[in-house]
């Protein structure tokens, strides 16, 4: 077998951490009940494809967590626990996070500091974003505490929804900036938990061996495209790369080309044709500068990822999120690197935060949940075993012996932050962004003039703020 076709160290972990989640939720669903003994260890070991030692040490964090205890030569028996006297706390968690936050070891580190409290993990997607979905989930008593990424936060603000949310009170150590943009009419609905703005990722290896100078923050995305067709190799890799139709991409041009979409005083846009076609250029000649690099090569966002970790893209626009989500098939060197820009130095910034349902029935220990994560030993650890940034200050700015591999310029987004720009900087909803891409991308595609273009998107944008306003 190829070297490359072995299992790598994190299959081994994903497989003992399933296999520690299984016997947990089985535990906490009833499945083995107190005084019940689990299967053999060997059983355990071939139903899991892992070494007998490697399920010792998944057990013993079902032991730290008080679940199981071990009775020696006998074997593994679910411990004694009171359900009535333990409370259950219903967590929606962005499945993304188990990777990017660790988060499934931030839950068992919270239950053995609060045994008292169990976490019912509920894994989502995207669509925990949107506030008819949560909301339901909210009314069916089915979430109490969730992860909240910036434009769920603006789909409950749009549908005046915040007051279903409980306010917290802002963290003096938590970027400010953060608070500020989970923040409405002076109330702080969700906690600022981790975030990341959209940056550039490359290849120092590359660079090297083509002679390219390495990027940095006066790149235009003109220049950007003329170095990644140097470091480009036929038939071996691409010089740039990244999956533009993602939601979490493309805006970032529109924030660039400095148009602004604004709206009037009863929240309708303010549409004016010159500058809607202004943006429209200006992504169009961006996609034409990339037209030796293929936009859709790629299904989403992390495919993208997957080919620079293959070393088949030298350059990458990408997240410090996005970065947990992938090992380097051999060991090179890579950095990070400011976003070109066009015509403003801006870009996207990412953030997740965490909201507590204002009407679930037990807020007291969903707030003592949120600030375990938010603490500076939790997010300490996010710091030291991730390519993520805490929310908290101190702990994003630990600097110390490294146990993972990290950039060199890991901490260049303090130097960036007054570029920051979360979606809400369009003035534009989730809905209202996907549909201007739907239309915009005939024209950006050459299938349609800039005036039957800008036309057209007039006349969306109008109708949604129709539907909007209830004409």
């Amino acid at each position: 077998m190829e070297d490359s076709e072995k299992p790598s160290r994190r299959t081994f972990q994903a497989r003992l951490e399933g296999m520690v989640d299984a016997i947990r939720n089985e535990i906490m669903t009833g499945v083995f009940r107190e005084g019940d003994f689990l299967p053999s260890e060997k059983a355990y070991a071939k139903q899991y494809r892992v070494s007998n030692k490697s399920v010792r040490q998944g057990l013993e964090v079902l032991v730290a967590e008080r679940l199981i205890e071990k009775i020696p030569r006998v074997g593994n028996k679910v411990a004694r626990f009171s359900r009535d006297d333990t409370v259950v706390l219903k967590f929606g968690c962005h499945s993304s996070l188990y990777q990017e936050a660790i988060m499934k070891t931030l839950i068992a580190e919270f239950h053995k500091a609060y045994p008292g409290i169990r976490i019912e993990l509920t894994p989502t997607t995207s669509t925990l974003n949107t506030y008819g979905r949560v909301k339901a989930m909210m009314d069916d008593d089915a979430l109490d505490v969730f992860t909240m990424n910036y434009n769920g936060y603006d789909d409950f603000r749009l549908n005046d929804g915040l007051d279903e949310l409980e306010t917290f009170e802002p963290n003096p150590h938590i970027y400010p900036f953060l608070t500020e943009a989970l923040t409405n009419k002076g109330r702080l609905k969700a906690q600022p938990f981790v975030f990341s703005p959209l940056i550039l990722c490359y290849n120092k290896d590359h660079f090297r061996e083509k002679e390219v100078l390495e990027p940095d923050s006066g790149w235009r995305w003109n220049v950007l495209f003329e170095q990644a067709s140097k470091l480009t190799v036929e038939n071996e890799r691409l010089g740039f790369y990244f999956h533009f139709p993602s939601s979490n991409r493309w805006p970032v041009f529109l924030l660039q080309s400095g148009i602004p979409f604004e709206r009037d005083e009863k929240g309708s846009f303010s549409i004016n044709g010159e500058q809607l076609t202004e943006s429209l250029k200006a992504c169009r000649e961006l996609i034409y500068l990339q037209n030796r690099f293929p936009l859709f090569l790629s299904e989403k966002d992390g495919d993208a990822e997957e080919l620079f970790f293959s070393e088949k893209v030298s350059m990458i626009m990408t997240t410090y999120l996005g970065l947990n989500h992938h090992e380097r098939r051999k060991e090179f060197e890579y950095d990070i690197a400011p976003l070109p820009y066009l015509n403003d130095s801006k870009t996207l910034l990412l953030l997740i935060g965490l909201a507590i349902n204002a009407n679930s029935k037990v807020k007291d220990s969903a707030r003592i949940f949120v600030d375990f994560l938010v603490s500076y030993r939790t997010q300490l650890m996010i710091r030291q075993k991730t390519l993520s940034i805490p929310g908290l200050k101190p702990a994003a700015e630990w600097t110390g012996k490294e146990s993972i591999y990290r950039p060199s310029r890991f901490h260049m987004y303090r130097d960036i932050i007054p570029t920051f720009r979360t979606f809400g900087a369009l003035n534009m909803s989730i809905k209202e962004l996907d549909m201007f891409y739907r239309e915009a991308k005939l024209y950006w595609s050459g299938l349609e003039t800039e005036e039957a273009a800008t036309q057209r998107l007039e006349q969306l944008l109008s109708r949604r703020n129709a539907q909007v306003s209830g004409v």
